[in-house]
């Protein structure tokens, strides 16, 4: 295992953590300091999702047929920039804004996970997630957060506040997916504050193996799907992206979200 430590430039925004990269069996690693992975590629197909979280925060893409997915996406977080490599190669349509706190972030990204260059399609903020969505104006039809700190804190993306302003940004049909640790003491209390600024409409999937919990919520139209309808979406999706999200339906399923075989939400 090879181990490169790089530090920031001294900006008074710049976190005190370290940042590092590891690689190991042919698999590229984020740390902030930490042994905690915050984030991986596997070097050998740097645009597939290699952590299980992040292929489940996908889920929203099979509320809608292929040709309606979504057109305005905000990713808070970009760390090894997997879900923004995902999303900008595999959604040729969506618009995608990303908002890292850290300002090392964006060129570790790239030198070190193939994050692309900024274009007419992606565009890299640095400020403060929660704020930029409460001053935000845009209408989103996707926003992603996977927003932590060295110490596993998502502190501001952890507010009533915080998931009310996601809510009042969406789009009609637009969904939030956030990653939460579901097995950390407060994690019950953290579900209940998006699942009490969406109305209850929300969807709070078991713990994965390495311990995250995704959670999707939001959108004023009503989802009404068949599971039959749902896996023949998530088989086009690995058709066209390799992306299997058919043990995320299976979950689904399983948690008891699916009764008479349909998905409503």
């Amino acid at each position: 295992m090879s181990l490169a430590t790089l530090f920031g430039s001294g900006r008074t925004k710049t976190p005190r953590n370290s940042i590092d990269v590891s690689e190991a069996a042919g698999v590229r690693y984020l740390h902030f300091g930490s042994e905690w992975v915050q984030g991986a590629m596997r070097v050998a197909r740097p645009f597939a999702l290699e952590l299980e979280y992040t292929r489940e925060m996908m889920l929203p893409l099979l509320f809608a047929p292929h040709d309606a997915w979504p057109a305005r996406v905000l990713v808070i977080g970009l760390g090894a920039g997997s879900v923004t490599k995902f999303l900008h190669r595999y959604c040729p349509r969506a618009d995608i804004t990303v908002v890292e706190i850290d300002p090392r972030m964006p060129a570790i990204a790239a030198m070190h996970f193939r994050l692309p260059a900024e274009d007419e399609r992606l565009r890299i903020v640095i400020d403060d997630g929660a704020k930029f969505v409460a001053e935000s104006e845009t209408e989103w039809d996707f926003i992603l957060v996977d927003g932590y700190d060295h110490r596993a804190r998502a502190n501001a993306l952890d507010t009533a506040a915080f998931h009310q302003h996601c809510r009042a940004r969406l789009a009609a049909g637009g969904r939030v997916s956030l990653n939460m640790f579901g097995r950390t003491r407060g994690f019950r209390a953290s579900a209940q504050r998006l699942i009490d600024a969406h109305d209850g409409r929300a969807l709070v999937l078991p713990s994965l193996d390495e311990g995250n919990a995704i959670c999707v919520a939001g959108g004023t139209e009503v989802i009404d799907l068949s599971l039959d309808t749902l896996r023949e979406r998530a088989r086009h999706l690995r058709t066209q992206t390799t992306l299997n999200l058919a043990p995320t339906l299976s979950r689904l399923e399983k948690a008891g979200y699916c009764p008479g075989g349909r998905l409503k939400l």
